[in-house]
């Protein structure tokens, strides 16, 4: 297989490496209109990691999706932009979101192409009065219009985002991870990959739990997602008295042309309609995609707000059917899945024991401290 290492040493797949997914994963989907090479990624990886397209010099696309933290910004509830501004909501790995069918949290942008214009001009993230700001960056700097013209064969003066966009799409396309010790015990036939506390956790993610209904098995593959939107109790149940009220304002909002990314990083309870705020369906009120399980144990805190501090909270959310305490009130947007398990205290360990199983090697030493990071923060509460 052939790769290359970049100069923060990121390994990257090559084009020809490409074709060949790591063990659990399908092939990787990329638009015939941003086909990938190898100078393509390599300016997406610069373009990502730059800071000066930030209004204070000292934010940059890897400061919410660090790669020795499995890209995202663990263990901080909420992402921190300029000036330690924090916003409403926790940073989704880039890791397999080359795989995703929408991007962000209520899937707002539908390709990594479009995701990658937003965070430059959020006053929580980089604050960029415009893009003109970033481009005139680009335009100046000489190693810059040198890759632009070898890759898009364009002049300094022709450069727009859309390359920009396209390029740092391309360099996070290359950030796949398989090979998990699930994916070497059931798809790999590795007997001894994964134990046994392990393996009774797969059963009951697949009966008793009911996990896989959204975080999907296929027979030779397993991206742990249906790409869907579902109200889950998150955030939600915090505002369910005033959720009418809210939405109304929005949607006047919206219809006067307010900026549904800034409006739903600027307020928390903007933020806890969910994916209402972009298709205004009362059955989206309060939902939120499906999140990948891939090197889920890594990236703690959990679910759109953070609100969850270890995959035992996680799991014990979902077996109170959505609430917090098993006596909470359900809100009335509530997934029609989402109901009481009744699981044991030994089937919610051995889950936990199973999403463990599905970190990657490339990221076994940052599972080595999340735990204890997570710990030292409250749970990033």
């Amino acid at each position: 297989m052939k790769t290359l290492i970049t100069a923060t040493g990121i390994l990257l797949l090559t084009t020809a490496a490409l074709a060949e997914a790591p063990l659990g994963l399908p092939e990787l989907p990329v638009p015939a209109g941003n086909p990938q090479t190898p100078a393509k990624i390599a300016l997406g990886e610069r373009l990502f990691n730059d800071q000066r397209f930030s209004a204070t010099g000292d934010v940059s696309c890897a400061t919410c999706h660090a790669p020795d933290k499995a890209f995202t910004d663990s263990p901080l509830r909420v992402s921190e932009g300029i000036r330690k501004l924090t916003g409403t909501r926790n940073a989704p790995t880039v890791v397999n979101a080359a795989y995703g069918k929408t991007q962000f949290w209520d899937g707002r942008s539908p390709d990594l192409e479009d995701q990658a214009l937003h965070p430059f001009l959020n006053p929580v993230e980089m604050a960029l009065p415009n893009h003109d700001a970033l481009l005139a960056i680009v335009r100046d700097d000489r190693q810059y219009t040198k890759a632009f013209r070898d890759v898009f064969d364009l002049k300094a003066s022709d450069i727009t985002m859309r390359e920009v966009t396209m390029a740092i799409a391309a360099f996070e396309r290359t950030q796949i991870s398989g090979d998990s010790p699930f994916d070497r015990w059931y798809f790999g036939d590795e007997e001894g990959a994964i134990g046994e506390a392990a393996r009774r956790g797969f059963a009951v993610f697949l009966g008793n739990g009911r996990c896989v209904s959204c975080h999907t098995v296929e027979q030779d593959h397993a991206l742990f997602t249906d790409h869907k939107f579902h109200n889950i109790g998150v955030g939600i149940n915090d505002i369910q008295d005033r959720v009418t009220d809210l939405a109304r304002a929005f949607q006047v909002a919206k219809n006067k042309g307010i900026d549904v990314d800034v409006a739903v990083l600027a307020d928390a309870n903007t933020s806890h309609l969910g994916r209402f705020v972009v298709d205004d369906e009362l059955s989206s009120m309060g939902a939120f995609k499906t999140p990948t399980l891939r090197n889920i144990a890594v990236t703690a805190p959990y679910m759109h707000d953070g609100s969850l501090a270890t995959l035992r909270e996680v799991v014990e959310h979902y077996n109170n059917g959505g609430v917090t305490n098993p006596d909470d009130p359900v809100n009335a947007f509530l997934s029609g899945g989402i109901r009481p398990l009744n699981l044991t205290e030994q089937e919610i360990d051995d889950l936990v024991a199973f999403m463990e199983a599905l970190t990657s090697p490339q990221f076994r030493a940052a599972s080595a401290t999340a735990a204890l990071a997570v710990e030292d923060t409250g749970g990033a509460r």
